[in-house]
């Protein structure tokens, strides 16, 4: 064992000034605090681990040692401002801005008013911090920049990008500056300009400081926390890769927005900071959704918490259909319903509604859809005033507007379907799409549902395939990226027009792209065309002809080492379930072959469903199914002993 020893006289200052050189704040603590444990009131040591706390992160141990050096040596007026930034870093707003008041060097007045003004911003009180601002020489570029700020909090993105701009033309380059840009394209939707800005940030921060190791995590590098040290704010990579993974999450490229998390320099979860913990939570809910939404209660009970948080953990508690929860949370948090979009709040207040009366539901949603409609009707003629009077930039942020607000209608009209949905009222549903065709004709969202209204009604598969057909070969060059129960509806509704030569050719695009996917990465499951033969048994099922239907299902799901999954099993246990039920009450008869492949199936089912769940667990779920029952492996058994003992009856 190596034992440390006390450093030699002379040594502890040079090693400690050292370490903070370095950026070592957190070593530098180490050694600080057996020297302020000897002597609370030094000075040095007081001065030096309050600079190392901020340095960290650590703004509230910052606070407690510039107030110390505060009491202990009130004539120095530095300490009173350090003091008052660590408390507003640490959202004591109030004593933050009580601190500034007792800063009495006329020196200091500046740097007073520019923390009071970013004390006011925090606070969202724009005009206080625009009073605060304007009291700054107009020629300092600090001055720019806060007003450029303000802008953006006022959403007039151009004239901040503008100031954003002038600053760093006086100051050059910095990245927090060029962010500022990246960020004013991002809310204008220029998404191309803004990841250019980014790569700048992102490249230059590789460049310049390879120690924060960017993109080691992606890699699959092991690497320690570099933690948040005031190099990592300056370098301003935690917000530049925050920014793209929302621009990925925007254009669709989830992959791209998981990648761009991981690409950041790396902290311990308990570092991250409010942003990139609810990003996290938001882009990886779909494969860790209990942990996403523990992040997003943890982080509604933090004094920093991002802005959109509540208002998407309510809608993913509305989309995982805990309404109950959604309710209480709002109840629980309205001093944070006020500050929500009011389209937003009246959206969700009608879903949590829907559950104890849909008639009311249905009208709270169809004033908000009547709302919605005038506002996109006048910006409709806002668009066209704009081209006649050939105001290209007026077109385009009319258009985009006009996107914003039919990107804000969709939700609420397919919530007034989905009550008639829910009711097998699909006459009903196509009424409601009918009435939205001037706004959503081109939206494909609107598309794909009006497509599955159709096909659901059973004597509109020619109507249904003048839908699916152009969602279809919008992507037939990449044919799998569409999804698999499109492609199943679409087959079912050229059969069902006798229409089999094009459903052949289809399925044959799909078996030919899956099998070049194979060829491409051997280990990937694959289940398109699986799901399509078996929607297509399915229905031959539904309409009696079991013999057929089961035969095709059985085909469809070999071999079972890379077709047997929890989709494609929930397809294939209704049609054995419905042929029980009809064997059961003798209305059917199956000849012995076929029965005997069903048994052989199902004994194959339990084979390889031995690590294959059955259906998913609800992120919120208090009490968990035994995993053993949660397999295909388990249903196949039942399912096989329930069809043996229907046959020896």
């Amino acid at each position: 064992m190596v034992v440390v020893g006390r450093m030699e006289e002379g040594q502890y200052t040079q090693t400690i000034y050292n370490y903070i050189k370095q950026g070592q704040y957190v070593e530098a603590i180490d050694c600080l605090l057996p020297e302020y444990e000897n002597n609370n009131t030094s000075r040095a040591a007081l001065s030096l681990l309050g600079y190392c706390y901020f340095q960290i992160g650590d703004f509230i141990s910052a606070a407690d040692c510039y107030g110390q050096l505060i009491q202990a040596y009130p004539e120095h007026e530095q300490y009173k401002i350090y003091y008052a930034q660590a408390l507003q870093k640490s959202c004591q707003y109030e004593a933050a801005m009580k601190a500034t008041y007792t800063v009495d060097n006329p020196s200091e007045k500046d740097k007073v008013v520019k923390l009071q003004a970013a004390i006011k911003y925090d606070e969202d009180d724009l005009q206080g911090a625009k009073s605060m601002v304007e009291q700054c020489a107009s020629d300092d570029p600090d001055t720019e920049n806060n007003l450029g700020c303000l802008l953006v909090k006022e959403k007039r993105y151009m004239e901040a990008c503008k100031k954003f701009t002038a600053a760093m033309n006086v100051k050059g380059y910095q990245a927090h500056l060029s962010y500022n840009i990246a960020l004013c394209h991002y809310y204008m939707k220029q998404y191309a300009l803004a990841l250019k800005n980014i790569a700048d940030i992102i490249e230059r921060g590789i460049r310049e400081h390879p120690e924060l190791s960017v993109g080691m995590q992606t890699e699959g590098i092991d690497v320690r926390s570099v933690g948040n040290s005031a190099l990592l704010h300056e370098t301003a990579l935690v917000e530049a890769f925050n920014l793209k993974a929302a621009i990925e999450y925007q254009l669709k490229n989830f992959e791209g927005a998981q990648e761009a998390l991981t690409d950041m320099p790396p902290r311990a979860e308990e570092e991250l900071d409010c942003v990139t913990l609810h990003n996290q939570a938001l882009m990886n809910m779909d494969s860790a959704p209990t942990a996403g939404f523990e992040k997003l209660q943890f982080l509604l009970q933090q004094s920093e918490c991002p802005p959109e948080t509540f208002g998407n953990l309510l809608l993913l508690y509305v989309k995982h259909q805990y309404y109950d929860q959604a309710a209480d949370v709002m109840a629980e948090n309205t001093h944070l319903t006020f500050k929500m979009d009011p389209y937003l709040y009246e959206y969700l207040d009608a879903v949590i509604v829907q559950q104890s009366s849909p008639e009311e539901a249905f009208r709270r949603f169809d004033d908000i859809a009547n709302r919605h409609t005038d506002n996109l009707r006048k910006i409709t003629k806002l668009v066209q005033e704009c081209r006649q009077n050939n105001d290209e930039e007026a077109v385009k942020k009319a258009v985009n507007e006009y996107d914003e607000a039919l990107e804000k209608y969709i939700p609420v009209l397919m919530a007034q379907a989905k009550i008639y949905w829910d009711k097998n009222n699909y006459n009903m549903v196509e009424k409601i799409f009918r009435k939205s065709v001037e706004f959503c004709n081109e939206h494909d969202s609107w598309k794909l549902n009006v497509a599955h209204v159709l096909f659901m009604q059973e004597n509109k598969y020619k109507e249904a395939i003048g839908f699916y057909e152009p969602i279809v070969k919008k992507h037939y060059d990449n044919i799998l990226s569409v999804s698999a129960i499109v492609l199943a509806n679409l087959c079912v509704s050229y059969i069902m027009t006798s229409q089999n030569e094009e459903a052949e050719e289809l399925m044959r695009k799909i078996e030919k792209e899956e099998e070049q996917m194979g060829y491409e990465d051997p280990d990937r499951k694959i289940y398109h065309l699986c799901i399509v033969n078996l929607v297509i048994g399915t229905l031959y099922c539904a309409k009696g002809n079991f013999e057929f239907g089961i035969t095709r299902v059985i085909k469809s799901m070999e071999p079972y080492s890379k077709k047997l999954g929890m989709d494609t099993w929930h397809y294939a246990k209704r049609c054995f379930l419905g042929l029980i039920e009809n064997l059961a009450k003798h209305m059917i008869m199956v000849r012995d072959v076929v029965l005997q492949d069903c048994i052989q199936f199902l004994e194959h089912a339990e084979l390889y469903g031995k690590q294959v769940e059955c259906r998913i667990q609800p992120p919120l779920a208090t009490t968990t199914q035994h995993g053993g029952k949660n397999t295909v492996t388990y249903e196949a058994r039942l399912i096989k002993g329930l069809l043996i003992h229907v046959c020896d009856m």
